[in-house]
């Protein structure tokens, strides 16, 4: 269970923005968190922090996740002074209008509003909102005066909102997606130092940068570290919530444990491992396929060097790439719990290949 120190940690790291390209100041916050858990870090040069337990064994095992959360950067500054933006990530334009923004400058926080015109001069359904015509408005009325902010294209851009809770059961913000991750592999790091354990191999606790475009932090940060297992944990879709279809994307729920995925990135062997410390600490599990690629950081590491047994444990997440992501706390210790059992059960040196020569 979190306790009031973990808690703080969650708050303070979901709280603080962390786009992608822009992730140092969570990861700060992440690895001042965990420090005094780990032997040592990594941090590589875009910014993937890796907390080291046993960094003299042979044998390595990762349990990771991804820092970074999507955004939009200035792209085009008008006349008059309204900011046009691109994407970066998976940004929605849909849920943009009449959103609060933070604009990143070297001068500081900038704040401005996604403006939008009132319903009743807009055109039915012909006025809909694209990057073509979002706008922020920083309150100036011309290029010249959102310059002298500091603003500039290439500044990165976030909406304004906080972690919240819901009803008692559920985290609601932004960027859970998967920043709610970088809280579960800590608090796994936080566990094995309370409770003593001494692992028999190397342990890399990897908070990866670059996910939202395209895995490329753990495409990195794996080629450094070159391991032998690793354990990724992202989130999937809640498919319970109106506009889900279950024939698509599965029959998944928050409250119902984790979702372990079953696809060709992912390690056979492994997955049956993970399944069988579930059932044996009785650790609800849900099962969820995937076509080709998981699409998370796992396809990263099964791919690199000569291959790397992987395997995936996601979080169901509702309203995923909005503020209002939301989470069950349940299945957020649940995750955390299976990721420790998994760890501390492993023995080093464990073959995973289907086939022996």
């Amino acid at each position: 269970m979190a306790t009031e120190n973990s808690k703080e940690f969650l708050y303070k790291y979901l709280n603080n923005p962390s786009p992608t390209g822009f992730e140092a100041g969570g990861q700060q916050i992440w690895m001042d968190y965990v420090r005094p858990f780990v032997d040592e870090f990594i941090v590589d040069t875009y910014g993937t922090a890796v907390g080291v337990l046993n960094p003299k064994a042979d044998y390595k095992v990762v349990l990771e996740a991804h820092a970074d959360e999507i955004s939009w950067f200035v792209n085009y500054i008008t006349k008059d002074g309204y900011i046009y933006v691109r994407k970066n990530g998976g940004s929605d334009h849909a849920i943009a209008p009449s959103m609060r923004v933070n604009i990143h400058t070297a001068k500081g926080i900038v704040k401005g509003v996604f403006g939008w015109p009132a319903i009743h001069v807009r055109e039915n359904d012909k006025d809909q909102p694209t990057l073509k015509n979002l706008t922020i408005d920083v309150g100036c009325d011309s290029k010249d005066e959102v310059e002298a902010l500091g603003i500039h294209v290439g500044c990165v851009i976030t909406f304004v909102d906080e972690l919240t809770e819901l009803n008692g059961k559920y985290y609601v913000g932004r960027a859970l997606d998967n920043r709610i991750g970088g809280y579960v592999i800590a608090e796994v790091l936080r566990l094995l130092k309370e409770n003593n354990i001494k692992l028999p191999f190397g342990l890399y606790v990897v908070n990866a940068v670059q996910e939202e475009i395209g895995l490329r932090g753990a495409e990195m940060i794996a080629h450094h570290i070159k391991p032998d297992v690793a354990v990724i944990t992202d989130v999937c879709h809640d498919t319970q919530s109106p506009m889900y279809s279950k024939v698509v994307s599965g029959d998944l729920s928050c409250g119902k444990g984790p979702v372990l995925t079953y696809g060709p990135a992912v390690q056979n062997n492994l997955l049956k491992m993970i399944i069988e410390v579930a059932q044996q600490k009785e650790i609800p599990f849900q099962r969820a396929s995937a076509t080709r690629s998981t699409g998370t950081d796992t396809d990263s590491f099964a791919y690199s060097n000569a291959g790397v047994a992987s395997a995936l444990i996601s979080l169901p997440l509702k309203y995923m790439h909005t503020t209002v992501e939301t989470v069950s706390q349940k299945d957020v210790e649940d995750v955390i719990k299976l990721m420790y059992e998994f760890v501390i059960q492993l023995q080093s040196g464990h073959d995973f290949r289907y086939l022996k020569p």
